[in-house]
């Protein structure tokens, strides 16, 4: 197993049914395998069946390759999808900024002390203001201003980006532009975003200031992937915290701020960890 990674993590989705366990269990086994985590779901609703594992194999004579083709005899009987993933890689991650620094500096913290495991590979933002305030990262900033006439010229240039660095992720890091129904489409399960309130209330600009209007009891942010339907993707974290009648719309923003970067990270650390499954409009995420 020279150069052989430690630990693998499979990942598989399918129609529920009896016996999957028992089947992705016999094939590991076959390979001598240890299972050293393992979390599953069926949901009633949908019928569809969710399993993440990380095992490590235990042979000198392991070949990955010949798993794998095992794996694909299984997946074709069981109707399933299924991914082999080494568990230390890093996701290759493009963060998109637009005048606020929050988000994007807890993802690259967090990339930095290891609490993340994706690996950036470059910030992108329709305006220059963070260029200076984000050097210290040591990243390509690429400035690529966006107006209504020039959207699908810079979203040409965005794919550009993700292709030159060969980015697996993008994250909407308070990106404050709205990206088309054909590219959201394009992104579809690699793209996460962070919206300013605990969905569905107080869309669009301004949202704490019309949460304390409101007078409202509870604040939070919400990290979900990009569709095509604004702000309605499926949601992968969101954080809330109490307030009351003594906070001003000014503390609302300020502990926001907070709750956004809280959301978001943990979003990208589920993404990344490959612990979240698409089911239909919603998703599984698996602690």
């Amino acid at each position: 197993m020279t150069n052989m990674p430690n630990q693998f993590i499979l990942t598989l989705s399918c129609r529920d049914r009896a016996g999957i366990i028992a089947a992705i269990s016999n094939v590991l086994l076959k390979h001598d395998c240890f299972i050293a985590r393992s979390r599953s779901f069926g949901d009633p609703a949908t019928q569809q069946f969710f399993l993440r594992l990380a095992f490590h194999p235990q042979s000198d004579g392991f070949e990955l390759q010949a798993l794998k083709n095992d794996l694909d005899q299984a997946s074709g009987v069981l109707e399933a999808t299924i991914d082999i993933h080494t568990e230390d890689r890093k996701i290759r991650t493009l963060i998109m900024v637009s005048k606020l620094d929050h988000c994007a500096n807890a993802l690259l913290y967090g990339a930095r002390i290891g609490e993340l495991p994706i690996e950036p590979v470059g910030i992108l933002s329709n305006h220059s203001d963070l260029a200076g305030t984000l050097q210290h990262w040591g990243l390509p900033f690429h400035t690529v201003p966006v107006s209504a006439d020039t959207k699908a010229e810079a979203e040409q240039a965005m794919f550009n980006i993700i292709e030159e660095t060969r980015a697996e992720l993008v994250v909407l890091a308070r990106y404050m532009q709205i990206l088309t129904n054909e590219t959201c489409r394009k992104l579809e399960g690699q793209c996460i975003n962070i919206h300013h309130s605990f969905l569905p209330s107080f869309k669009g600009a301004r949202p704490y200031h019309r949460a304390h209007e409101r007078g409202v009891k509870m604040i939070g942010a919400t990290a979900h992937y990009v569709t095509a339907d604004l702000d309605e993707g499926p949601i992968l974290a969101q954080v809330t915290e109490n307030v009351d009648h003594t906070h001003s719309a000014q503390d609302f923003v300020a502990m926001g701020r907070s709750l956004e970067a809280t959301a978001l990270v943990r979003a990208v650390k589920a993404h990344a960890e490959h612990r979240v499954f698409l089911n239909g409009s919603k998703t599984v995420v698996f602690s």
